[in-house]
């Protein structure tokens, strides 16, 4: 998958603005503006004009206390209405030149963006802003209160929820998978003050649409109703919809150099000024969806809170290669020991000594394991094991480490018909790398780490060596299923964890 290196975020050319912005109202609390007559020059309705700034206030303290559970950053929200001494921001600022009306016609737009508009609830603002030019049902101040009120809140609640879903996705993905460890920046007060602080609101909208050229394919492809071949339109629809929530989640590459592996590819790239230097096939781990007979529907919700994934998948990341270990050494987790080598020893006395697999009890290498009795329950739990360095390693030659919670990491193997494979989550959860050594010298460049790590993986007396990286590269551990390629055309591959199932339904949750 193509990825270019991400600016960054638009909003915080806001920064500044709206730190000042809160600070001049926080420190001088300037008397209040005359509201009704504003709301009176611009609607020209005589009830306006009876609006008394100080009543207006405690009202709408009262209906923000009242409908503060409906906003999704109530605290934000508070913040900067106490702030400007509750005063209709929204209302005042965008109310003439009919700035307020353009911003939702760019919000009722928001299926260009895969995004079902009535979550944005732009049609009720609509509703409101034509109600405050209508003088049949705004007959009286408390008619003007009320509508002046109720649409500064509709305002708010609209276009921050939609510049929060612009800017970072519609969803949070660390509240819906259970193997996701990418950090991933999420909404903070000051891109929420953004559409506060902004003179015109209109312009600010278009600055947060993501211009990615990734972004702007998937959105072609949307509009010209692409079907995947295989799929029906609906399918093909949803699963630009999910891709196009993932890039706009702030999680994609800043780094000039990285490593890129997408799951569902089961590629790895070499990254480097935003073109790939090196690509090879990866094996990843099995997949609760590999037969891909779970199409986009939607998981019942009594099912899950997270989703539940299979124990072999690979997880979603983001860490720093630190180094590698040539020849390693294969720790054996726990859950392979129980379900698999305890299995195979019982049924073959020879399985260990034969894949130079060592047993240990309590840190201490036992010396006779033949003697054990594999069949005894909890035997893999009692035991733990370590391979020997050598051809028939499941590491192969080399593995690359990064710190990361799921004790995964990239690694060569001695299975190399597997990359033959069209589908290729076969493994217990790592990833294993079709050219070890090109991307050790991707990684390393030339140079005598680089000539060490390549004796070291021919050597006819393999020892464990750890050598570490002269600077560290960042690995991502990603998962889309629909990109454009290097030529643009739009790749899709089959939604191997049912992520995008995952993904779909909670995006269906919000409508």
């Amino acid at each position: 998958m193509k990825l270019i290196t991400y600016p960054k975020l638009n909003i915080h050319k806001f920064l500044f603005i709206g730190i000042l912005f809160l600070f001049v109202l926080q420190s001088c609390k300037k008397s209040h503006s005359d509201i009704g007559a504003a709301v009176f020059k611009e609607t020209k309705i005589k009830a306006f004009k009876d609006i008394e700034a100080d009543v207006f206030v405690e009202k709408f303290k009262t209906a923000f206390q009242k409908q503060q559970g409906k906003f999704k950053n109530p605290k934000f929200l508070q913040a900067v209405y106490q702030n400007a001494d509750f005063e209709p921001i929204l209302v005042m600022n965008n109310l003439p030149q009919g700035k307020l009306k353009e911003a939702v016609t760019v919000v009722g737009k928001s299926s260009e963006h895969g995004l079902d508009s009535s979550i944005f609830k732009g049609a009720a603002l609509t509703e409101l802003i034509n109600k405050i030019y209508d003088k049949d049902q705004i007959k009286t101040a408390a008619d003007a209160y009320q509508v002046l009120i109720d649409l500064e809140l509709a305002a708010a609640n609209t276009l921050t929820n939609y510049s929060s879903a612009l800017q970072f996705g519609l969803i949070s993905p660390r509240k819906i998978y259970a193997q996701y460890y990418t950090a991933t920046k999420r909404p903070d007060s000051i891109s929420f003050y953004g559409v506060f602080v902004t003179k015109d609101i209109v312009q600010f909208l278009d600055s947060i649409q993501p211009k990615d050229e990734q972004y702007l394919a998937l959105q072609s492809a949307l509009k010209e109703k692409l079907q995947v071949p295989g799929t029906n339109p609906e399918e093909t629809e949803r699963i630009l919809k999910v891709n196009l929530e993932r890039l706009r989640w702030k999680n994609l590459p800043t780094e000039d150099k990285y490593v890129w592996v997408n799951i569902p590819d089961f590629r790895l790239d070499v990254m480097e000024g935003g073109k790939s230097s090196l690509n090879m096939k990866v094996c990843v781990g099995e997949g609760r969806n590999q037969d891909n007979k779970n199409q986009l529907l939607e998981y019942d919700e009594d099912d899950f809170n997270k989703d539940r994934p299979f124990n072999r998948e690979t997880p979603q990341l983001k860490s720093l290669i630190h180094s590698v270990q040539v020849n390693p050494i294969w720790n054996i987790p726990e859950s392979i020991a129980t379900n698999e080598i305890t299995k195979y020893a019982a049924s073959d006395p020879y399985y260990l000594s034969n894949n130079n697999i060592d047993v240990f009890l309590n840190g201490k290498k036992v010396e006779d394991p033949e003697t054990i009795d594999w069949s005894a329950a909890g035997a893999g739990k009692i035991y733990s094991f370590k391979q020997r360095p050598g051809d028939d390693n499941s590491l192969g030659k080399i593995k690359f480490l990064f710190n990361n919670q799921s004790s995964v990491y990239l690694h060569d193997t001695p299975n190399k018909a597997a990359f033959n494979l069209d589908m290729r989550a076969v493994s217990h959860g790592c990833v294993r790398v079709e050219k070890p050594l090109e991307l050790a010298e991707a990684l390393f460049g030339a140079g005598a780490k680089y000539d060490k790590i390549k004796e070291g993986m021919v050597s006819k007396n393999p020892i464990a060596t750890d050598i570490a990286l002269p600077t560290k590269v960042p690995v991502y551990l990603s998962y889309f299923t629909c990109w454009a390629d290097e030529t643009g055309k739009l790749q899709f591959r089959k939604d191997v964890y049912g992520l995008d199932i995952v993904l779909y339904t909670y995006m269906q949750k919000m409508v």
